[in-house]
């Protein structure tokens, strides 16, 4: 069973679902990070299949399982940008934190990325996990007229005049630097999942990420998967594992 949250950040307010956890797992919060979409009109939906993912994670795992929407999706209020949604996720990893608590991160695409660079910088996270997390985000953003344009279509934008101009949007989103953030978080717990056929993020970038945290992370590639991991058993079976591993 879900609870609902709903936390402020700088005056807006980001939705938060939570499935909890078992006595087996007490004390263990992971976090589920949604990506940022990309087709027209997928703002409200990007993180439309985490709730139920969240509840079986819960139930399988005994781990307390969160996942909510940042600025812009969802029924979150305010506009995407990294640096807002950075911010976000550090006000979530807050709620979560009891002075005990063990967090990790779990992101999906670009909310992958999103996961490494708030890990790198908050030791609060015990773990990070990534699935389709491009390595290379000038490949995977396009120019910056091209990333701006999608944002706005993608409706993750509350009015056009809180988005950030092209250019600085794409300089904010480059600084997420997953393969400078992803060598700071060894020796704690770094999984990274890939689908073999994904052709939006390609899956040597999942190679590289390994390759950048001198492989001390746990590489999972699914076989004939593409880009969308969420509803995959075999990335939940994979997830389950790592959670397992991680008590």
């Amino acid at each position: 069973m879900l609870t609902h949250e709903r936390l402020e950040v700088a005056g807006t307010y980001l939705d938060l679902k939570v499935a909890a956890g078992g006595r087996s797992a007490a004390g263990r919060t992971l976090i589920l990070v949604h990506g940022l979409p990309r087709a027209a009109g997928m703002g409200r939906h990007a993180a439309g299949l985490l709730p139920e993912l969240a509840e079986h994670l819960a139930a399988e795992s005994g781990w307390r399982v969160a996942t909510g929407t940042l600025s812009g999706v969802g029924g979150s209020t305010g506009t995407f940008s990294a640096t807002r949604w950075r911010r976000d996720l550090g006000r979530v990893i807050d709620w979560a934190d009891d002075g005990d608590a063990r967090i990790s991160l779990a992101g999906f695409g670009f909310g992958g990325a999103l996961a490494l660079a708030v890990a790198a910088g908050d030791e609060r996270v015990r773990g990070a996990a990534t699935f389709a997390a491009p390595a290379h985000l000038e490949a995977w953003c396009g120019s910056a007229e091209s990333l701006h344009r999608r944002t706005i279509d993608a409706g993750v934008v509350s009015t056009t005049e809180d988005l950030p101009a092209a250019d600085e949007l794409l300089a904010d989103v480059l600084a997420v630097a997953p393969l400078e953030a992803v060598t700071r978080i060894p020796p704690r717990r770094l999984l990274i999942g890939h689908g073999t056929d994904d052709v939006e993020v390609p899956v040597q970038d999942a190679r590289d990420l390994v390759d950048a945290a001198d492989g001390r992370a746990e590489l999972r590639l699914i076989q004939g998967a593409g880009h969308q991991l969420r509803a995959d058993p075999r990335m939940v079976a994979t997830l389950l594992g790592w959670l397992d591993r991680h008590r």
